[in-house]
């Protein structure tokens, strides 16, 4: 199990952040949150042409994608055929006893493809970054999903993310976590590199 971390967070200045709980398809709703300091506002999307022009309106510092934005080094594309399944994030993950779906597991395949559509329309104009809810959630002893909703909630509230409520959905309630991740400057003991510990 890995270890608790301790968390700092950046300093006065308030951090525009931008959280997407992408789901595979358009057909299925994307948690959509705005972060300022520790002040959000969430709420849910669904085709690809809104979530880009609400993004551009919102004009975030960096948007935090719950969703694989990468293909594993070796890899040409999602659909080839080949052995090679896991990133050097993945690989990371079960290092630290972290449980994942690797990239080119069934529906990841999808959700890996829109990802990385989304990361292409982007780039340029915002910084981009891949995060794992759950891998943090257990990184920061925070309870996942899978263990009741309102103990994830009250989880995300211990860390001072405020105006969380019971009306809404674990799309949103993923959305503002994932902002909040792009708030973390340091986490663990040990010291993990940025692009390792918000995922």
């Amino acid at each position: 199990m890995p270890e608790q971390a301790k968390l700092k967070v950046f300093g006065k200045r308030e951090t525009r952040s931008l959280g997407l709980d992408l789901a595979g398809s358009e057909n299925r709703p994307t948690g959509f949150c705005m972060l300022e300091g520790m002040r959000a506002e969430a709420s849910t999307v669904r085709a690809g042409d809104e979530i880009l022009a609400r993004i551009s309106k919102v004009k975030p510092e960096v948007v935090a994608v719950d969703a694989p934005l990468s293909l594993p080094e070796g890899r040409k594309s999602i659909e080839q055929r080949t052995s090679v399944h896991l990133r050097e994030c993945d690989r990371e993950l079960q290092r630290r006893g972290i449980k994942f779906f690797p990239v080119t597991l069934g529906p990841m395949r999808t959700l890996t493809a829109r990802g990385m559509r989304l990361k292409k329309a982007l780039e340029g104009q915002f910084q981009v970054i891949e995060v794992y809810p759950g891998g943090a959630q257990d990184v920061l002893g925070i309870p996942r999903k899978q263990k009741g909703f309102e103990n994830l909630r009250k989880g995300l509230e211990r860390l001072g993310i405020e105006g969380l409520n019971c009306g809404m959905n674990d799309h949103e309630l993923f959305a503002r976590q994932l902002a909040f991740h792009r708030n973390v400057l340091q986490v663990g003991e040990a010291g993990l590199e940025p692009a390792i510990s918000i995922l």
